[in-house]
């Protein structure tokens, strides 16, 4: 067999030798027909190409395999393993492809690493004599000498591949029993003192320890842990990784830090979107609308090309947008624009300030927008037109906390329906379906606003279950009421779950399995009081068209 020495093949992996299969590896494709090595296909594809110009699938169908020929390849490399251990040449095992993390960072802002070097010296290193310093033999500091702080620099910048710390030389050297020591230089990477941070927040002025176990008892573990997808693989992985470590230390009581985790969805913002075609300098020789589907995009690689010349995407800010007939157009090439909904981002000119949204709508109608726009998990376009119509939700909730309220008992329909928006509110926000839990308390703010007299006991609830989603609103309206002191320190409102449940049931009425009707009965009704309102039922009847009925059949407890 033939052996070659390659830069790409990762000398860590494995045994540090691989199987070259340029058929089927990009690389060793690349590395084949470099030096002229012979290509020999081991798979079948329905979609390979007559000849070879890039590497082709790697699953199909076996050929050129003895054997195993004609075999998908899945269940080729099963056989060829048993094959190998009946023969007793070999075995399986699994690869993994973890490497060793980089701990260490050549900066000053990081947690210096508690551990020290012997030093070999004839003088004074602190002073420039000559040093040399044993790595092999890390020696790590005392416990009763941490915590190992940084030293006072004045210049921090980095330069020297070493790090800044090698500029400290009264904290880098100093002199144990006689002997010189150094310190190590380098210092820990950002996550090793950001990732426990939900530990020190417990008890962030404990001088004494990391927290109290007072503190820790009363609030660990996390219950709800809120952060984007993308933090997954890293800092999550960080986080629980250090508190995995502290709790085989015996520092915490609980193997995993996080109760629940919710990743919400990102939220999008408009853009406009026109083509660049550039020639072989990368300069600009034609516009393209955003919408020409002439433009082709390569599968693999992605990039962008328009009659074999090279595409750029490029973005026009809405500001600069010129509308022609009702159309988004470029102000200078005079292309139609696409109005897509993408990832919010300065070079396409999507990006919403919030600054600008508060300064225009106020930061409750902002806050409330952003739960009122989706479910909190989902990805979602952002629209100026929405946090309009929030705007003018929260102006008529200001307008019930104007009008007079009267310290009289709610009516029946208005007492189920304030009842029913609280106990909803309290199971949405455990749910998380803050969009839901919104919309309710817009249904509550329509009915309460027709309402010719208006209780203080519902618009005082109204107000109580708002507060978290507009707070400032909410501290007005119940100052407005009256009520010292804050509203965030008085406790959720109760509701009366006998005003919760429906004193009449909706039933749907099928005719040869199509819904034909729908009557109101009490939810106490029997099953003749039901046969007889659904055939009673005008479009029932006329469905039936006065047909004697076979079988009727009664499904209680169901709509």
């Amino acid at each position: 067999i033939p052996i070659y020495t390659a830069d790409y093949v990762l000398g860590s992996y494995g045994t540090g030798a691989i199987m070259a299969v340029p058929a089927h590896d990009q690389r060793d494709f690349e590395f084949a027909k470099a030096f002229d090595l012979p290509i020999v296909k081991v798979v079948s594809h329905p979609d390979d190409p007559e000849e070879l110009s890039a590497a082709t699938p790697e699953y199909g169908t076996a050929i050129n395999s003895g054997q195993f020929d004609g075999q998908p390849t899945a269940e080729m490399k099963k056989n060829i393993v048993a094959w190998l251990a009946e023969q007793g040449l070999g075995t399986a095992k699994v690869n993994f492809k973890l490497r060793d993390w980089v701990f260490s960072r050549q900066r000053y802002w990081g947690e210096p690493i508690p551990v020290y070097f012997p030093v070999e010296t004839q003088g004074d290193p602190r002073k420039g004599d000559a040093f040399e310093i044993d790595y092999k033999t890390p020696i790590a500091v005392e416990e009763s000498e941490l915590p190992l702080r940084l030293p006072d620099l004045d210049d921090y910048h980095p330069g020297d591949p070493q790090g800044p710390l090698v500029k400290a030389l009264e904290w880098r050297f100093f002199q144990k029993d006689g002997k010189w020591f150094a310190r190590e230089t380098n210092t820990m990477p950002q996550w090793a003192g950001s990732c426990w941070y939900y530990l020190r927040y417990l008890d962030p002025h404990n001088e004494e320890e990391i927290f109290s176990q007072q503190a820790y008892d009363d609030w660990m573990p996390v219950d709800l842990y809120v952060g984007g997808a993308e933090h997954a693989v890293l800092h999550l992985l960080y986080a629980r990784f250090w508190h995995k470590v502290l709790f085989d230390c015996g520092v915490v009581k609980h193997a995993e830090p996080f109760q629940k985790l919710v990743h919400q969805g990102m939220i999008l913002g408009q853009a406009f979107r026109w083509y660049a075609v550039l020639d072989g300098d990368g300069k600009l020789v034609q516009a393209l609308a955003g919408t020409d589907s002439r433009v082709e995009k390569d599968a693999e690689s992605g990039e962008l090309s328009f009659d074999g010349k090279p595409v750029e995407e490029r973005w026009v800010t809405p500001a600069d947008v010129k509308s022609v007939g009702g159309k988004p157009m470029h102000p200078e090439h005079g292309v139609e624009l696409a109005l897509v909904t993408e990832k919010m981002a300065k070079s396409r000119g999507n990006v919403v300030n919030p600054d600008v949204v508060v300064e225009e709508h106020g930061a409750d109608s902002l806050r409330a927008y952003e739960m009122f726009m989706g479910p909190l998990e989902q990805v979602k376009p952002w629209q100026t037109s929405g946090i309009q119509g929030v705007r003018r939700w929260l102006d008529r909730v200001y307008a019930l906390g104007e009008r007079e309220v009267v310290d009289a008992e709610m009516e029946l329909e208005t007492a189920k329906l304030v009842h029913r928006t609280v106990k909803k509110l309290g199971e949405d926000i455990d749910a998380l379906r803050l969009n839901t839990a919104v919309s309710a308390m817009m249904i509550l703010t329509n009915h309460l606003t027709g309402l010719t007299v208006l209780p203080r006991a519902a618009l005082e609830r109204l107000v109580l279950i708002l507060s978290p989603f507009a707070p400032h609103l909410g501290e007005e309206l119940w100052e407005k009421l009256g009520h010292q002191p804050s509203v965030a320190n008085v406790a959720w409102p109760e509701f009366d779950p006998a005003l919760c449940e429906d004193d009449e049931v909706e039933i749907a009425v099928q005719v040869l399995g199509k819904v034909r009707g729908r009557v109101m009965l009490p939810k106490d009704a029997s099953e003749d009081d039901a046969r007889a309102a659904a055939l009673a039922d005008e479009h029932v009847q006329r469905s039936i068209a006065g047909k004697p009925v076979k079988k009727l059949i009664y499904r209680p407890g169901k709509i």
